[in-house]
């Protein structure tokens, strides 16, 4: 299952691998793409039950996100 997200608040490199350090650790997440420029973030879910840990997860890191269709 693909899921998109957008994420506000990431302005450098520094910013992208927290949230791709952060993604690496969610058990069931299979792949990842940050784009740093649009604010984008495209995840591979084995389930869609990690959807709200990937929010959670990426909201404590001080970003704002949201689940995009």
């Amino acid at each position: 299952m693909e899921v998109k997200f957008k994420i506000d608040g990431m302005k450098c490199d520094g910013c992208k691998r927290r949230v791709e350090n952060c993604l690496s650790t969610i058990k069931g997440v299979e792949s990842y793409q940050v784009s740093l420029e649009t604010g984008m973030l495209f995840v591979k879910v084995k389930k869609e039950k990690q959807v709200p840990e990937i929010i959670s997860k990426i909201s404590a890191l001080d970003f704002s996100i949201q689940e995009v269709e």
